[in-house]
């Protein structure tokens, strides 16, 4: 009796969110309060005291819209989520968001809320997990050791991205994840028969999965714990199919109607008389469910301690295994001096494509920074990614390099849940024309400051024969206009070098790095420091104040120095300017970029991408206002007008 008043609790302060916000979805509250319950007070291994303990287990709400439960467990479980912050539900300023953000509420492990993204990042989270207990744990010390649980809702699995991930989670054995699937046949339309009548357990085992199925979500405790109970043993991903009724108790049970919308009064009444709770009170917390959750905090503060106890013991016995997860996982910090590995590349005077500079910097940051980890979207030969490892495969869960096969969006996602596990540094790679198969997952992943690097190669119509079905014309516009996401499109290696540099360097930001399939020329006077400001001067004709500015990015940077050439036989003064990340560039001083492009001075840009955007920093533009074409890249080049040639006679 004393657990059901804890979930009809979580139950009614749910529905009194929503209704006090006259805006959110009371029906999955209602449905998975029992689920929610058991996970943390029976199953969940937490400590609210430390929540960022990095041997905690983690639960990621994929079906975000379901977030006033999460909130509600998170007060009752002691984390900083206030019973003020609920009543703040959805209003501006408060902790307590519409989805769940991970920067802003505390206990939330994941940003979710477009469906289906959060599977895939729990996914990364349980490839986290293996990775990091293979080359840490040692006998008797399972110093990282956590189960990734998931909630899930059909909409979830109606996305493909589920499909992807899950797809991956299978073939690579991922025993520490295990999804449970509120299965209550009803989205915003109707019933789910409308448009999904999949078997979804015959799914998921095709896809190596193990299954179970409770078919008493709303009431049954004991049934739902021994699922979970069975799923921690299994040797495989495991998702549970919890059936339930959404809007349980409400009058809206079982429809649709339940799904987005507050009960109203009368609704929010009726539902607790049914539930037996004081329906005269809103946000009520009974003292005996204070006391039970009380109890589970000081449970969950003792896993802490006695983790912490482990690790002092593992120190001694381990000590540079030790000092190392200290450094990655607790800390946080790259290794002393990682830096100087670059320095080799510095004086490299290499004709060839930036892919390839790239892929050669990847190599030696891999061997100086043991926490990067990454893969590519079956494409590794063309993205130059592979480096010093073994696979991350069953059996080698050690392995560093993952094999995302053709599943952009997953991948993206993935990196992002690895991004959100804490320590590991991900990169993930595909033509740069194919991010844009996984903008969901880029979108949050900036939204949510999740460290991710993108090695987007094949990056303009130069990349010729495939043609406009993979030139990107339109990319690069969008990701700059991206909050918190950072594009370096460098002209060559010293450029490559200061974009890693600053991807490393970032914490918090996404980058993204756009490179060429083809091979572009050395620029003598590029500069690896200065282009850590986004732009900067590459030449000048002469001192002074110059004729003209030309600027420009990538591999249409040593068009600018031909053309420069041919306007210096006319008498000009030329200033070139490189400007391998406008991003960045912005987030410097105004004094900076007055200086950088003087203002009254002309300014032509030129790209080999949409102009969209220049008009900011150029006077005139010169760039693709169409789709490419199939073609080899410099027949290509030269029919859209990127010669020296042209650009001379369009400025003339």
């Amino acid at each position: 009796m004393e657990e059901l008043r804890c979930i009809n609790t979580l139950r009614c302060l749910s529905i009194d969110m929503v209704q006090k916000a006259n805006s959110g979805h009371p029906g999955m509250p209602l449905g998975m309060a029992p689920a929610m319950h058991i996970l943390y007070s029976r199953i969940l291994k937490f400590s609210s005291k430390h929540s960022k303990w990095s041997s905690r287990d983690r639960f990621v709400l994929s079906n975000g819209h379901g977030c006033a439960l999460l909130y509600s467990m998170l007060h009752l479980a002691g984390y900083n989520v206030s019973l003020d912050d609920l009543k703040n539900f959805r209003q501006s300023g408060s902790n307590t968001p519409g989805h769940p953000e991970i920067n802003i509420t505390d206990g939330v492990e994941a940003t979710t809320g477009p469906l289906g993204q959060g599977i895939a990042n729990a996914v990364g989270m349980a490839i986290s997990q293996e990775h990091i207990a293979a080359r840490f744990n040692k006998p008797n010390f399972p110093i990282a050791d956590s189960k990734i649980y998931v909630f899930c809702g059909d909409g979830c699995l109606q996305e493909g991205i589920s499909s992807e991930a899950c797809s991956l989670a299978g073939h690579l054995k991922l025993k520490n994840l295990i999804i449970i699937y509120d299965d209550n046949s009803i989205t915003i339309d109707g019933n789910t028969s409308l448009s999904f009548s999949e078997d979804i357990p015959m799914r998921f085992k095709s896809c190596g999965w193990n299954t179970i199925t409770v078919e008493n979500g709303n009431e049954d405790i004991d049934a739902i714990e021994n699922a979970i109970r069975e799923a921690q043993e299994s040797d495989r991903p495991t998702i549970i199919s919890l059936k339930t009724y959404i809007g349980y108790k409400s009058p809206f049970e079982n429809t649709s109607k339940a799904h987005g919308a507050p009960l109203g009064i009368n609704g929010v009444s009726a539902t607790k008389d049914a539930l037996n709770m004081d329906s005269s009170k809103s946000f009520e917390i009974p003292n005996d469910v204070k006391e039970f959750y009380a109890n589970i905090i000081e449970k969950g503060n003792k896993f802490y301690d006695d983790w912490e106890k482990m690790f002092t013991e593992y120190s001694k016995q381990w000590p540079n295994e030790a000092a190392e997860y200290n450094r990655i996982f607790i800390e946080k910090k790259l290794p002393n001096n990682w830096k100087e590995c670059l320095d080799q590349f510095n004086d490299d005077n290499s004709n060839v494509a930036t892919r390839s500079i790239s892929g050669k910097i990847l190599k030696v940051i891999a061997d100086c920074v043991p926490e990067l980890v990454g893969g590519c979207a079956d494409l590794t030969p063309s993205c130059k990614t592979s480096f010093n490892t073994v696979d991350f495969q069953p059996g080698s869960y050690h392995g560093r390099y993952f094999r995302f096969g053709i599943r952009e969006h997953a991948m993206i996602a993935i990196c992002n849940g690895i991004s959100y596990y804490g320590g590991l540094i991900p990169f993930s790679a595909t033509f740069l024309n194919f991010i844009t198969y996984a903008w969901g997952a880029v979108r949050v992943g900036a939204l949510s400051h999740a460290r991710q690097i993108y090695i987007m190669t094949h990056d303009s119509i130069a990349l010729g024969e495939d043609g406009p079905t993979h030139q990107p014309v339109e990319v690069l516009p969008l990701l700059r206009a991206t909050p918190n996401l950072v594009t370096f499109r460098p002209a060559d290696v010293r450029e490559v070098i200061a974009s890693y540099e600053f991807a490393f360097e970032n914490q918090t930001t996404p980058i993204v790095l756009s490179l060429t399939r083809q091979s572009v020329p050395s620029l003598v006077q590029s500069d690896r420091y200065k282009a850590l400001k986004g732009a900067y001067i590459l030449q000048q004709t002469s001192e002074g104040l110059p004729d003209i500015i030309l600027i420009g990015s990538g591999s249409e940077v040593h068009l600018l120095v031909e053309t420069s050439v041919k306007l210096e036989k006319k008498g000009m003064n030329v200033r070139i300017v490189s400007s391998p990340s406008l991003d960045v560039f912005e987030q410097q001083s105004i004094e900076y970029r007055r200086k950088i492009l003087v203002p009254d001075v002309p300014v032509v840009s030129v790209e080999a991408s949409s102009t969209f955007g220049w008009a900011k920093y150029a006077h005139y533009n010169i760039g693709m206002t169409t789709f490419g074409a199939s073609a080899p890249g410099s027949e290509n080049m030269k029919r859209f007008g990127f010669t020296s040639e042209n650009i001379l006679e369009k400025i003339i």
